[in-house]
């Protein structure tokens, strides 16, 4: 059986005691990191580019500022992640090895698009939805939002969270902690309810953190979490997550007046109805099954301790 999520096992994750622990604090560190410095180049790219116009209104992601600064916090993210692994844990990433980017970042894109017109599609057949066209107005608020959101929520939640607590306690137990984590984060959004939250930690939390597993690399994830965004929020015009930032393409999606929110998904979006749902998690569980059957849910063999230097 192979193993294909690299969990660590050197530097601060070295086999020994209080290794449940050290993977903890080291995942808190890590989050914590990896995410200030993503928010402080944002800010920087932003303000450098806004200049004496900083203000709400630059930052938005509706202005070029904005934008950049979105993109520079992917990137920024994926550099710290890169280096602080590097120094902490002593090993080079396979997990976001560059060879395979490129076609699985494609591939990614095109399930996620896939999965969230066949949501919409559901509930239109079901009438939950109204479909109007309207004209093209913009697509780099949601291209910069789609990949912001791909890389940083993919690196902390899988990469951080779910790799650490993994190391940590096993894999069911991570898997489960990841995608409620994933899921109550979104509570803060607008629009929120309990419903749409629990259908983001199952639809997208498990399903996500399911092509991660089966690769052992985070392309995958990320393509399909910024595809599934991007195609709900610009191609359809739907509300992503509570937000409306990524409207300007060809096409407005509302609910239908009196319907209940887990039908339509309401003012929070697609992904919080049921056919949202059921098209996440149909496609997490049968990723699940593939990667149970190629043995990546095996025991990871523990790595003998580091001799003490001479």
């Amino acid at each position: 059986m192979t193993h294909a999520v690299a969990l660590g096992d050197r530097g601060l994750l070295a086999p020994g005691r209080w290794l449940w622990l050290r993977a903890l604090a080291w995942g808190v560190a890590l989050f914590a990191l990896v995410l200030l410095a993503g928010g402080l180049a944002s800010l920087a790219t932003s303000w450098a580019l806004a200049g004496s116009a900083m203000s709400k209104v630059a930052l938005s992601p509706r202005y070029p500022a904005g934008q950049a600064g979105l993109f520079v916090m992917a990137l920024a993210s994926l550099a710290a992640y890169v280096g602080l692994v590097r120094l902490g844990e002593r090993r080079t990433p396979s997990e976001l090895a560059p060879r395979p980017a490129a076609a699985e970042l494609a591939a990614g894109l095109a399930l996620g698009a896939a999965m969230m017109a066949a949501a919409v599609l559901l509930l239109r057949l079901a009438g939950a939805v109204a479909l109007t066209p309207r004209p093209v107005t913009s697509v780099w608020n949601a291209v910069a939002l789609s990949v912001q959101s791909g890389f940083v929520e993919e690196i902390l939640l899988r990469l951080v969270v779910l790799r650490l607590v993994w190391r940590a306690f096993g894999p069911w137990v991570a898997l489960a902690f990841s995608a409620a984590l994933f899921g109550a984060l979104h509570l803060a959004n607008p629009n929120a309810t309990w419903f749409a939250a629990a259908a983001i930690a199952v639809e997208a939390g498990v399903m996500l953190a399911a092509f991660y597993i089966l690769t052992g690399r985070l392309w995958v994830s990320i393509g399909v979490h910024a595809g599934w965004n991007f195609t709900q929020g610009w191609v359809f015009g739907a509300a992503v997550s509570g937000t409306s930032d990524f409207a300007g393409g060809p096409f407005s999606l509302a609910p239908v007046l009196g319907l209940p929110d887990w039908l339509s998904g309401g003012a929070f979006g697609p992904e919080a109805s049921f056919a949202g749902l059921l098209v996440g998690t149909l496609a997490g569980l049968i990723t699940l099954r593939l990667a149970w059957r190629k043995g990546r849910f095996a025991p990871v063999p523990e790595a003998p301790l580091e001799a003490p230097a001479p």
